[in-house]
């Protein structure tokens, strides 16, 4: 399997279920569903939903492109852009560009762009509950949510955004960077590979497997994007290169220099695959998902 042509096709399938699920920009709120489409579907990796799928992948012969699995690995994503939006906001980060175009406040406005990332967050939950898009049994459903919810909320990606704001410009311990990085990024990155699991009818063995697959390259990630922030170029990103040095937060390149924080961030996720040892060759893509953490350029 080669890692480029798996990530194109499952890109292509959430896509796909996007214009399917995804309200159109008409009515009288159409000005604000274009926002929020213009946001979500200004392109991206699409690693959460990616991650999603494939851990239903590695536990089950079960067809992805079903209502089991494609509602929630979209869910992800609309969460994880609506963090984006509002990240981009001038009282947080006040980036102009984002995946190589103008940032969400920047072509709609500050308040319509708050207002998009809201709808985003609102309608993850619309696609986890509404048995119109998604097949699951009560429990599950139930399950999965929790899990998302308790990602997406204060214990995590706006907890970790929290004390990533607050600590700017600060000295800190090394263990309040990791915990930013752990709940900022890993979180959410986490909560994608267990809740399609969860779809798939994982064991508990299993689950608890690819949460701690989930913890690491959650924590890889992050790592990685320290380090592309520092060596890559503006256009490499799709968004402003430098802007952790220029916003003084604090990174493991600033801790440890950037050969150090490449051996371990390889580390991480060497510990993401050893992981996987339980599973057959059906976790290959969360394999290769791994290595290609490591080893992207943007």
């Amino acid at each position: 399997m080669e890692i480029k042509s798996y990530l194109n096709t499952q890109k292509q399938l959430v896509e796909s279920a996007f214009e399917e699920f995804f309200p159109l920009a008409e009515g009288e709120f159409k000005a604000h569903i274009e926002a929020m489409r213009y946001s979500l579907l200004a392109g991206g990796k699409r690693i959460r939903p990616i991650l999603c799928i494939a851990a239903a992948q590695a536990v089950s012969e079960i067809e992805v492109a079903n209502k089991n699995i494609l509602p929630v690995a979209c869910a992800l994503e609309c969460i994880h852009t609506y963090s984006l939006v509002h990240d981009d906001l001038p009282a947080m980060d006040n980036d102009a560009l984002r995946r190589g175009k103008a940032t969400t406040h920047v072509a709609y406005g500050e308040a319509e762009a708050i207002l998009a990332g809201d709808g985003l967050l609102t309608w993850a939950f619309d696609l986890l509950s509404n048995p119109q898009y998604n097949g699951l049994d009560a429990d599950k459903k139930l399950r999965i949510t929790h899990c998302i919810a308790r990602a997406a909320g204060s214990f995590g990606m706006v907890g970790g955004q929290t004390l990533d704001i607050t600590n700017e410009n600060s000295t800190f311990p090394f263990e309040t960077l990791q915990s930013i990085h752990r709940s900022k990024t890993g979180a959410l990155i986490t909560a994608s590979v267990v809740t399609g699991a969860i779809a798939a009818n994982a064991s508990p063995k299993q689950i608890a497997a690819l949460e701690q697959y989930g913890n690491h390259i959650g924590l890889a990630f992050q790592i990685v994007d320290d380090l592309l922030n520092v060596t890559a170029t503006t256009k490499q990103l799709g968004k402003a290169a430098g802007s952790d040095v220029e916003l003084g937060k604090a990174t493991y390149p600033a801790f440890f220099g950037i050969d150090k924080t490449r051996e371990l961030a390889e580390k991480t996720v060497e510990d993401a695959k050893n992981c996987l040892t339980d599973f057959d060759e059906k976790a290959l893509p969360l394999r290769l998902l791994a290595d290609y953490i490591y080893t992207r350029s943007h």
